[in-house]
């Protein structure tokens, strides 16, 4: 089974894209709703967090877990990959995040290849990110980016208010305005040149990225992260079989730390027919 964790709903948007791409695979959900958000807490208490949610979703019988989360990806991935997974008795599992395919997508580059290679070392486009607080100031993106194409101009810009807008169903005329003063802000730091690709680097971001498509050109490209993690994850599982063989076909779960009855409810926005959550069990 394939585990998928985020600290709130907006990773839903991720696994959405991944039941419908993947109809035979079973999936478990895991929402720290106890403990979100996790953008005003420290990279230690990241890290611990979301080192418990893995645990717990490896417990439940998943070989695999994806970070459907920009905050924990950015903050924890590195650590539970590098550092916690090898010592740990889930050795033999593995942990995966969005920044990589969402990076792969934006540079056409593998994330293996982490030098600048032809003609990605003479790539001069604008690159745009959008993002939360937390996500924007981890500066990952434009580490990664320019790791494989350094001459790239790689523009980011805080939306603070807007996946807070997004789960609580905000109307879309407020929606819209809050993404025309994103795409404002960041088209202000390029003096007007609109970038050649936008990522959406937060998992709500998403559901109005028609609203993001308005107020840029046509031909800046919309990363969008579910199709991305995707089209990511069907490679992945092609090279690596064993993390889905024998696995039950077609069951999804859906875990939260919080309060069922009321997450079930909030899950709507994401995934209007989405099933019910039950108590999850973390350490």
């Amino acid at each position: 089974m394939i585990g998928v964790f985020d600290s709130g709903l907006g990773g839903l948007t991720v696994l959405r894209a991944l039941v419908s791409r993947f109809p035979d695979k079973s999936f478990i959900y895991l929402g720290d709703h106890a403990n979100v958000p996790y953008g005003d807490r420290s990279s230690a208490e990241v890290i611990d967090l979301t080192r418990a949610s893995v645990e717990a979703l490896f417990a439940e019988g998943c070989k695999l877990a994806l970070l459907g989360c920009n905050t924990a990806t950015a903050v924890a991935a590195r650590h539970l990959q590098q550092t916690w997974l090898p010592a740990s008795q889930w050795r033999e599992h593995n942990v995966l995040g969005i920044v990589a395919p969402t990076v792969e997508a934006a540079t056409q580059t593998p994330w293996a290849v982490s030098a600048p290679q032809y003609p990605q070392k003479y790539n001069t486009d604008v690159i745009g990110v959008f993002g939360t607080t937390r996500t924007i100031s981890s500066d990952v993106y434009p580490e990664e980016i320019r790791k494989r194409c350094p001459k790239v101009t790689v523009v980011q810009q805080v939306c603070s208010r807007l996946a807070g807008a997004i789960e609580h169903e905000a109307p879309e005329a407020e929606l819209e305005q809050l993404v025309e003063e994103g795409v404002r802000g960041l088209l202000a730091q390029t003096d007007g040149i609109p970038p050649h690709r936008a990522i959406l680097g937060c998992t709500h971001f998403p559901l109005v990225e028609h609203l993001f498509r308005r107020h840029l050109p046509p031909f800046t490209r919309i990363l969008s992260q579910p199709e991305v993690v995707a089209d990511s994850l069907e490679d992945y599982l092609a090279r690596h079989t064993r993390f889905t063989a024998g696995d039950p076909a077609g069951r999804l779960t859906l875990l939260t730390s919080g309060n069922p009855d009321e997450i079930s409810a909030r899950a709507q926005v994401f995934w209007p027919d989405v099933a019910a959550f039950t108590c999850a069990k973390t350490t």
